[in-house]
């Protein structure tokens, strides 16, 4: 578990109660089932270099608002985001609303969880 500083999870709930939450499970059944979404992982490079969610785009967040345009111009697209424990995916969701993206959530637990679960990777 992570020892996160007291100032970065107040601004992680407080992003939180205007962020769109999923759960693995949501996202999971929602990828079995064929649905179009999108899975966007946030997390820094060396994070995703060692392992990710099968299917995932990789987008961390020090380019994320430069180069979501660029590879989803669609606005309404359907868009999980995805972090190491689901703090910096909030974060990112709501930079992705403020920039007028309307179908855009945070996967609750993060890459953690859905490790933990036993749901698909790659390496």
């Amino acid at each position: 578990m992570v020892d996160h500083s007291a100032g970065f999870v107040s601004l992680v709930e407080e992003a939180r109660s205007r962020v769109q939450e999923c759960t693995c499970q949501d996202v999971h059944r929602q990828l079995e089932a064929g649905e179009d979404l999108h899975l966007v992982d946030v997390r820094e490079d060396h994070e995703w270099r060692k392992s990710r969610i099968r299917g995932a785009v990789h987008l961390g967040r020090g380019i994320l608002e430069r180069d979501i345009e660029h590879r989803f111009p669609d606005t309404t697209a359907d868009l999980v985001l995805y972090s190491a424990g689901g703090y910096r995916s909030v974060l990112a969701a709501e930079s992705l609303k403020k920039m007028g993206y309307r179908r855009v959530r945070s996967m609750a637990g993060g890459w953690r969880a859905w490790k933990e679960l036993g749901y698909p990777l790659e390496h």
